[in-house]
């Protein structure tokens, strides 16, 4: 993709079964964490507190430059930087790989299991899937130049939703006061929960507003936080939390893909006009809870139009204005209006590419063969069932196994992104240091975090996405997530170990 660097954040369920209630969730991914990084020694925990929800010893940085920690009890993994769509969901694979390896590696098959979803079904909580798109800092980051992106936002989950069994809390008992959404009991419109037995996305029914900075009180179509984790005068990060967590690997490339493409239409002044929806909000939830999928919004000037519609001409504008700059993209054009073709021709079309479609078309299966209604508990387990990362239990893996979804991805693929990052990006240079440290080059990776992090000039490392700094060494800065910075880590680690220790003096 051309100028172009992604990165997806995925929080992970963790469904512990019920014969074994000492182990809550959260013991569970401390234990995974702590394997990862002190058994298999697959990266280096941070020594120092990284914020008021991070301390010592909470996750770290791998050798295949992404990252893993708990956030909020979840285990969470986040990709190295990536400049392709072929790196990109071979990383997110990977990061599922490693989790549900350390689960069997701690013996914990029969008792836990690892869900990539969105939802739990028995709370009404959510967790997130993110996704991070690198742009210029002359993007046009305003509520007028971001419109566009508002509306292919919430019309693209008709391809990326990852689709649910029943809905949440009516969007009407949550209120707005001042900054915050807060829940207000006994408000219910007309429409019973009962009736929407299914949705195309997750996460729709959790977005309450079109633009916002915060992200655990104010879930937003587009988070406007400025966190460029590079040069904040040549770079921007689009940071968006509206997304589903895809099992598809088929699904996470077209969502991260035709994403992109669209940014570009609009750092180019190419995006459709007149597409602004007059409630985005309500739009995102009504096109999710559809149940006949005609998927019809309002726009600003009061015209109706389908979603399909407002997807083909975002594609007729790539189309005009990308087409040809390179093999993905027009990859990514050619798959985008062949889905949207499908979706015209009916959901049974999409099985396997589409991981809402896949997942209704196996309930819908299930319910024609036992003769049960929408809500026969064993719906809710298949729906978890799905995003179950176990290779021999997910329903999604089962459908690549009969050969009716489509991998971008080999196993030995996904095995080296496991160990190693891309080597196109400053994920190259990080990885590189990780390895080093890891080699013995000076890092003590059994030392135990401290309780008090105050010295910082007393830590082995500090590693964060733009930058790092190694005991005795000046801070090394990674501005640039274009470059690999491979040779300048190789020159600093080399310069760093003929230093000497400052607690060796005296």
């Amino acid at each position: 993709m051309l100028n172009r660097i992604f990165g997806l954040e995925t929080e992970y369920g963790l469904l512990v079964n019920q014969d074994r209630p000492e182990y809550s969730p959260s013991w569970v991914a401390q234990r995974i964490r702590d394997h990862i990084f002190r058994v298999d020694r697959r990266g280096l925990l941070d020594l120092h507190h990284r914020g008021h929800d991070e301390p010592p010893g909470n996750g770290g940085f791998l050798t295949n430059a992404g990252r893993l920690y708990i956030d909020m009890g979840h285990l969470e993994y986040a990709s190295p930087e990536c400049t392709t769509l072929a790196d990109l969901v071979a990383s997110d694979r990977a990061g599922d790989r490693i989790i549900q390896q350390a689960i069997t590696a701690l013996g914990l098959d029969a008792t836990v299991s690892l869900i990539k979803n969105n939802i739990d079904h028995e709370t009404d909580a959510t967790f997130g899937s993110h996704e991070n798109y690198l742009v210029s800092r002359q993007f046009p980051f305003s509520r007028r130049g971001l419109g566009p992106l508002v509306t292919f936002l919430v019309t693209r989950q008709i391809f990326t939703g990852a689709g649910r069994i029943g809905c949440a809390s009516d969007p009407n008992e949550w209120v707005q006061v001042g900054g915050l959404i807060l829940h207000r009991p006994g408000l219910r419109d007309a429409q019973d929960r009962s009736i929407v037995p299914f949705q195309i996305s997750q996460r729709a029914d959790y977005i309450v507003n079109d633009f916002f900075e915060w992200v655990q009180h104010n879930r937003a179509i587009v988070n406007t936080r400025d966190e460029p984790l590079a040069d904040p005068n040549q770079y921007r990060r689009i940071h968006l939390l509206c997304g589903d967590s895809n099992m598809a690997e088929y699904a996470t490339a077209l969502k991260m893909g035709t994403t992109g493409l669209v940014l570009q239409l609009i750092e180019a002044g190419q995006a459709p006009r007149g597409l602004g929806i007059s409630e985005p909000v309500e739009a995102l939830q009504d096109i999710s809870r559809d149940p006949e999928r005609r998927w019809i919004v309002r726009l600003e000037s009061g015209q109706s139009i389908s979603a399909i519609d407002v997807q083909e001409q975002f594609l007729a504008a790539a189309q005009r204005h990308c087409r040809g700059q390179d093999e993905e993209t027009d990859w990514v054009l050619a798959q985008w209006e062949s889905v949207l073709a499908d979706l015209r021709r009916g959901y049974e079309t999409l099985v396997g590419r589409i991981d809402w479609a896949s997942k209704l078309w196996l309930l819908d299966t299930y319910r024609d063969a036992e003769q049960v209604a929408w809500d026969d508990p064993m719906l809710k387990s298949l729906d978890l069932e799905y995003h179950n990362l176990h290779p021999e239990r997910g329903l999604c893996y089962g459908l690549e196994e009969e050969g009716r979804a489509p991998r971008l991805t080999t196993e030995k693929v996904v095995q080296l992104a496991q160990d190693h990052p891309p080597r196109n990006t400053r994920a190259f240079g990080r990885g590189e240091l990780v390895r080093h440290l890891l080699a013995g080059g000076g890092a003590e990776p059994e030392q135990e975090p401290p309780h008090e992090y105050d010295d910082h000039a007393s830590y082995d490392y500090i590693i964060n996405w733009s930058n790092f700094r190694l005991r005795g060494a000046v801070p090394f800065f990674m501005a640039d997530p274009f470059r690999t910075y491979v040779q300048d880590v190789r020159s600093h680690l080399a310069e760093r170990s003929v230093l000497p220790d400052p607690h060796d003096a005296g």
